[in-house]
């Protein structure tokens, strides 16, 4: 869980810089940034909570 914040955090400021670049400098490459890091982000917690729900179901 520690590292879903932290990947949370970083994900979340990331995303925050790159909206802030935009409305700066009007060039929509950050919006693509932006929108690229949340679909790995999703597919990283995804992914990640897959394995925990794996381990669970493993364990019972």
């Amino acid at each position: 869980m520690l590292l879903l914040r932290i990947v949370g955090v970083l994900v979340a400021i990331t995303i925050g810089a790159a909206i802030v670049a935009y409305l700066f400098s009007g060039d929509r490459r950050y919006l693509r940034l932006s929108w690229q890091v949340t679909r790995y982000a999703l597919l990283f917690v995804l992914v990640v909570l897959a394995l925990m729900f794996l381990e669970r179901v493993i364990v019972l």
